[in-house]
């Protein structure tokens, strides 16, 4: 295949990196564990914990998980949000030769009890603030060992006693859970330390991790995601790294702001992988949406890469106490998740001087498969160029490759790009063509660059008169007005037309009313762009990781007209 878009990459970075050369992601992070021994990996709540630590309590906890008679390839699902325990967990599952399954600690027993299910898991770690949940729906898995930890477990005495005080006590964020013959994390621990790791001999066709998808287009599935798979991303995210690193001096260690989830696969690799990877310290947010807490503690560090979505930069970007942190050393803002918009873009730019470097991903691909050039100064609208060793196609619905600048199907294929859906053929059937790509669900354009616009996914596609709206031109339209804070657009419903657009906004300015806004839309949108309907809201339904979710916007506006 003519990978024309070689010719666009930044000096230095190269077209293919060889992921053979760690067998196993267990073997790339052991080298970092010698290699970066006494520098601190990850921070939370003012504690950190350095390489040669997260070494030797994952050697610990993995001896325990093996002392329980889990086989090699048993499936431990992780329950946690960004806090010191995480990182501990999954060197531990992966080390003793587990799956990792990553879950999200918002779910409702519903959706816990699906992937619980889903994947098989026998053991489950989990933060108690959500073990009410696990209590809920344990006896429908096959759930057989349970390890609870608390906030504080890994801070300290006396301040994880404080802070276990604090969380259980006066915030009160540990609902009432029961869940006989459960273990403590510290116990294992404990008890993990008498024992001996055996190390099992990983290859890099072994599952290392299922990672479901956010289930934003129907049942969420798991996918495969081998040890060769999250190396060549490892690697090829490293790759792709350099020429940003290289824009300014950094004069300590690389700090990376962990404030995305790391259950989800964007913040999995890009912060908690990488950063093991690159000798780098995460500095770990249990809660990007106290925009407050997460402002004071980004002050502490000189923050040097920042992974985020379009609603985290745009809400920093909106806080006048954000403007005030020193970002002299902010050399990558990396944005993914959702479409990074123009406006957002711009007012990040000008209050950190760090362009947003927006990439692409899915949990299908082990996170990153594009990126826009990291030493780039400019907003290009795209999500970049393919990532060392991946491969794009633009497919029509037959599935042949379209000329470039028309429409169709974004395909990947490479290394990064997951085995299967776990147990499910007849899906992974729907989505991998016969000579391995994976058809993302995205409609894209590629540039003679080789740079790729999304203009949606096919699903989230609006049809007026025939017409297609790409809900994301006008989101991105109207995001750029001065009165708008954030903004959703889809389709309903329409007799004249078949559908018509609809318009949520959550207003900047109070004074923004419903004319204003339609006026400004009429002069900045086609007619068959324009919305139909606008609506205010307080705010928008976003997934966990801060993604707007169209999906509950269109299943609400439809209870309505029915």
């Amino acid at each position: 295949m003519d990978r024309f878009w070689l010719k666009s990459y930044p000096p230095g970075v190269p077209a293919d990196i060889d992921p053979s050369a760690y067998p196993s992601v267990v073997a790339l992070f052991e080298e970092s564990f010698s290699k970066y021994r006494d520098k601190p990996a990850y921070v939370c709540m003012d504690k950190a914990l350095t390489f040669g630590e997260i070494d030797a309590l994952s050697k610990a906890l993995g001896a325990w998980l093996q002392g329980r008679g889990l086989k090699r390839g048993a499936r431990v699902a992780i329950m946690m949000p960004n806090i010191l325990q995480y990182p501990v967990v999954v060197a531990a599952v992966l080390r003793a030769g587990f799956v990792a399954v990553n879950v999200n600690p918002l779910y409702t027993a519903r959706e816990l009890e699906h992937q619980l299910r889903d994947s098989g898991a026998e053991a489950i770690l989990i933060l108690e603030n959500f073990a009410t949940t696990l209590q809920r729906v344990i006896a429908q898995t096959g759930i057989k060992h349970v390890v609870v930890a608390s906030m504080g477990d890994l801070l300290g005495f006396p301040k994880g006693m404080i802070v276990n005080f604090v969380v259980r006590t006066m915030r009160k964020m540990v609902p009432a859970w029961s869940l006989p013959g459960h273990v403590k994390f510290n116990d294992a621990l404990s008890a993990g330390r008498s024992m001996v790791l055996t190390k099992p001999q990983l290859g890099p066709d072994d599952v290392a991790v299922l990672q479901y998808t956010g289930g934003t287009t129907g049942v969420s599935k798991g996918a495969t995601l081998l040890h060769h798979t999250l190396v060549a991303n490892l690697l090829a995210s490293e790759a792709w790294m350099q020429p940003g690193l290289n824009r300014r001096k950094i004069s300590g260690q690389l700090t990376i702001a962990c404030a995305l989830p790391l259950y989800h696969v964007f913040a999995f690799v890009t912060c908690g992988l990488l950063g093991l990877r690159t000798g780098a310290l995460n500095v770990l947010i249990p809660n990007p949406r106290d925009l407050a807490s997460t402002i004071k503690d980004l002050s502490k560090y000189q923050i040097n890469v920042f992974p985020a979505v379009n609603t985290l930069f745009n809400g920093l970007a909106n806080n006048p106490d954000f403007a005030k942190l020193d970002f002299s050393e902010l050399v990558i803002s990396n944005g993914g998740g959702m479409a990074v918009q123009e406006a957002v873009a711009k007012k990040w730019l000008a209050i950190t001087g760090c362009p947003i470097c927006e990439g692409y991903g899915l949990s299908e691909t082990s996170a990153g498969v594009t990126c826009n050039p990291t030493d780039s100064e400019t907003y290009t609208g795209t999500i970049g160029l393919p990532l060392p060793n991946v491969e794009i196609r633009i497919l029509d619905d037959s599935g042949k490759e379209v000329p470039n600048g028309q429409a169709g199907e974004i395909a990947i294929r490479g290394p990064q790009v997951m085995r299967d859906y776990w147990q499910q053929p007849k899906e992974t059937a729907k989505v991998m063509t016969a000579d391995g790509f994976f058809k993302s669900g995205d409609i894209g354009i590629m540039d003679a660059r080789g740079y790729t616009r999304i203009v949606d996914r096919k699903k989230d596609m609006i049809l007026v008169s025939g017409f297609n709206v790409y809900p994301n031109e006008v989101e991105e339209v109207v995001a750029a007005h001065p009165g708008v804070l954030e903004c959703a657009a889809i389709g309903v419903p329409d007799a004249n037309s078949g559908e018509a657009v609809m318009l949520f906004v959550v207003k900047k300015d109070p004074a923004l009313t419903q004319e204003a806004l339609a006026a400004y839309c009429h002069q900045e949108l086609t007619g068959y762009k324009r919305p139909k309907f606008i609506e205010f809201r307080a705010e928008l339904p976003k997934s966990n990781v801060g993604k707007i979710l169209r999906r509950e916007l269109r299943d609400g506006a439809s209870r309505k007209a029915a």
